[in-house]
């Protein structure tokens, strides 16, 4: 049996991630999600890597109050160490009882501290606040805390809305400093774009010359994206393309280790496990690296050691000799494997796009017509990288009722660039999982339940694409 490319624990999902690196080792924290009823409280689970490959889940760190306790759900937030090397745990405290002004829980910032290296941990209710006036009472969560050198004074940032205000524009990330970690003030915002919802696990780091805020789009796009500035304070600018990945990759933090920043997420779960079932909360952890562009923007792809893990080549038997040119000016042509690609596989495929182009990509698990698939599109006219499937559920007894009358998984599609000229398309699939990356840039993350295995193909449409290379590895028990 081949270890799982991605992390999920047997009995539950992975929610919101805390990415904590400690000598070398990345202790990522996760809101432990069970899907019963009635609905158990939320705990803090740990799972520990070295390597990126192998995860060692170690069950509940930070464990979820009583039903008469604050915090029946212990959601998320961060870990910061003091100059002693004490370890100070802040996170949201909320009970489905404990209701506020508004009629909606009341959510709280909590502390914990460890005294041992993270192994346990001490609760200090004493210490816990909630959302000053002005801010709704319901909406106060997820405290992250950084040290600010310059300023002499430790800065946490909350996902909180105003009071007032348009309903869907009543975002901000507010923000507290403190001395000392265990009494806070609050201060003004972080920052007030008054655009969304609001703007969950919010994250801040530095990075050479560039300051980079991280934030979830809590909105009909559920997207997490980045800011950049030259320092904490701002203004913060948009990247052109300023999202780590798309609708199905959230709530992702960062951690950092000689000198690389990897980005932890979940990818989420869909109801019934099925392809046309609406997104869950919570799914199965990822993660991604960021590299830093010259412009100071930010690529995302697989880590290194992520892709060295697929070591063992599947020979990638294509009725054609590479290179090879799929020229279809007016129509569609597509070459596909003879036999099925593994169920966790890696693929590379450089493709070199002909300007004019409207598409060209991957099959994946496809048929022998290649009429059935999951399809990774590249669409260079307009700027895109989508992901789609063919076929949809029938809805009714005419030719237009399809499930999802759209041209695309309208949810899953990432702005690139794809000028003329040669690209790499990377994918990862295992079971019902499946990542792509193109240029090491651009990554889309989605689940592929439906279609259990397949071929692999490469196709064209309306232009000219030849595939110079395709590689197809998978990992040997």
């Amino acid at each position: 049996m081949n270890h799982p490319v991605f992390f999920q624990p047997a009995d539950g999902w992975v929610g919101d991630l805390i990415p904590f690196q400690k000598d070398g080792e990345f202790w990522l924290f996760y809101l432990h999600e069970v899907r019963s009823e009635p609905k158990p409280g939320t705990s803090w689970n740990l799972v520990t890597t070295k390597d990126l490959i192998q995860f060692q889940d170690h069950g509940v760190s930070l464990a979820h109050g009583t039903t008469d306790d604050l915090d029946f759900n212990a959601y998320t937030g961060s870990i910061a160490v003091d100059e002693t090397g004490v370890h100070h745990l802040f996170y949201t405290g909320q009970n489905p009882a404990n209701l506020g002004a508004e009629g909606l829980p009341l959510q709280l910032v909590m502390h914990a501290t460890s005294t041992d290296g993270m192994k346990t941990w001490t609760k200090h209710p004493e210490l816990t606040f909630g959302a000053p006036e002005g801010y709704e009472t319901g909406d106060w969560r997820d405290p992250f805390v950084f040290r600010d050198e310059e300023a002499g004074q430790w800065r946490m940032l909350l996902a909180a809305r105003h009071a007032e205000g348009p309903e869907r524009r009543r975002g901000v990330i507010a923000q507290c400093v403190s001395s000392d970690l265990m009494n806070w003030k609050h201060t003004e915002p972080f920052w007030d774009p008054r655009r969304y919802i609001t703007h969950e696990c919010p994250d801040v780091f530095a990075w050479g010359d560039w300051w980079y805020m991280v934030y979830s789009e809590f909105s009909e796009s559920f997207t997490t994206r980045y800011r950049m500035a030259k320092s904490p304070d701002g203004p913060w600018t948009v990247p052109d393309l300023d999202s780590i990945d798309g609708r199905a990759f959230y709530a992702s933090k960062s951690a950092e280790r000689d000198g690389r920043r990897f980005f932890f997420g979940w990818i989420a779960s869909k109801e019934n496990a099925r392809d046309d079932g609406p997104w869950q909360w919570a799914g199965t952890m990822s993660v991604l690296e960021a590299r830093q562009n010259a412009d100071g923007t930010l690529a995302f792809a697989f880590p290194d050691e992520l892709v060295e893990s697929f070591w063992d080549e599947v020979p990638a038997e294509v009725d054609r000799e590479l290179p090879a040119t799929l020229t279809v000016p007016d129509g569609y042509e597509a070459i596909l494997t003879r036999n099925n690609v593994p169920r966790q596989f890696y693929v590379r495929a450089v493709l070199h796009i002909e300007a004019g182009t409207t598409e060209c990509g991957l099959l994946l698990r496809s048929s022998a017509d290649g009429d059935r698939s999951y399809i990774i599109r590249l669409e260079p006219k307009r700027g895109r990288m989508v992901f789609d499937r063919w076929p949809r559920n029938i809805t009714g007894d005419a030719q237009w009722h399809v499930s999802g009358d759209v041209p695309f998984d309208i949810e899953l599609e990432r702005p690139c660039d794809l000028s003329p000229g040669e690209h790499t398309l990377e994918v990862v699939a295992d079971g019902d999982l499946c990542v792509a990356v193109l240029d090491r840039q651009v990554a889309l993350s989605t689940r592929i339940y439906d279609l259990a295995d397949g071929l692999l193909g490469v196709f064209a449409g309306e232009g000219s694409a030849t595939l110079t290379e395709l590689e197809i590895r998978q990992r040997t028990p």
